[in-house]
């Protein structure tokens, strides 16, 4: 059973009466709050492991709750709102959510999502120097990518893009994230041409480009790479 607790940001009460019992059936300890700036009072008080939000609160908007967080807190933030524009979820991301997840959903896709991210908090930020998922590894410190023992030849574009994702692994990072980190702020709209690159490193990295393990779509948003301990 876990002891993570986790603090509910939703102002609809029949979203809270479902998501409380649920939650705590899957381990977790619930705080609720029905509006932005309760969630922050709470954020800062109780300092939960992980914040539930909804951007829709009857004060101000989820993404200014997602912000104001930011600024003294790396706590885990999953999205859970009835927004489904992309550039609803690219702001919120951008902002620094973790995850998003549109309702109407299932309860094992969130617990799932809410698993996800406690697992990948970084306390300190500490950098891992070697990580492998299905028979891919990437050895940050020398810039080495192998496959089942056999190298890798990665141009060096390609690598950044491989471990900026591979460092958020099991989270969305969004084209903008990706193209202002590796391309600079004047490629941040390039999606396009992010599009390509990803389409040559699937070709390298993954066992079947065609249907990739490795890096996954997030359609209209960004890309995800592998949870490596689901």
């Amino acid at each position: 059973m876990s002891e993570a607790r986790i603090l509910v940001v939703d102002d609809e009460p029949q979203i809270l009466r479902f998501l409380h019992p649920a939650l705590e059936a899957a381990g977790y300890r619930v705080i609720e709050a029905k509006d932005g700036a309760e969630a922050l009072r709470l954020a800062v008080t109780q300092v939960p492991d992980l914040v539930i939000l909804d951007l829709g609160l009857p004060d101000m908007d989820g993404k200014e709750v997602i912000a104001r967080i930011r600024a003294f807190s790396d706590m885990p933030i999953v999205i859970l709102s009835a927004r489904d524009r992309e550039h609803e979820k690219i702001e919120a991301l951008d902002l620094g959510a973790d995850d998003y997840i549109e309702k109407p959903f299932g309860i094992g896709e969130l617990t799932a999502r809410i698993r996800t991210a406690l697992r990948h908090r970084r306390p300190g930020d500490t950098l891992v120097e070697r990580i492998e998922v299905d028979g891919l590894s990437i050895d940050f410190p020398h810039r080495r990518v192998s496959r089942d023992g056999t190298a890798i030849k990665l141009t060096p574009k390609e690598y950044d893009l491989l471990a900026r994702l591979a460092r958020h692994a099991g989270k969305v990072v969004t084209h903008k994230t990706l193209l202002t980190a590796v391309w600079g702020p004047a490629h941040a709209e390039d999606t396009q041409y992010l599009r390509v690159f990803i389409g040559q490193l699937r070709a390298k990295v993954e066992r079947d480009p065609a249907q990739p393990r490795i890096i996954g779509t997030e359609p209209g948003v960004g890309y995800r790479f592998a949870d490596l301990r689901s």
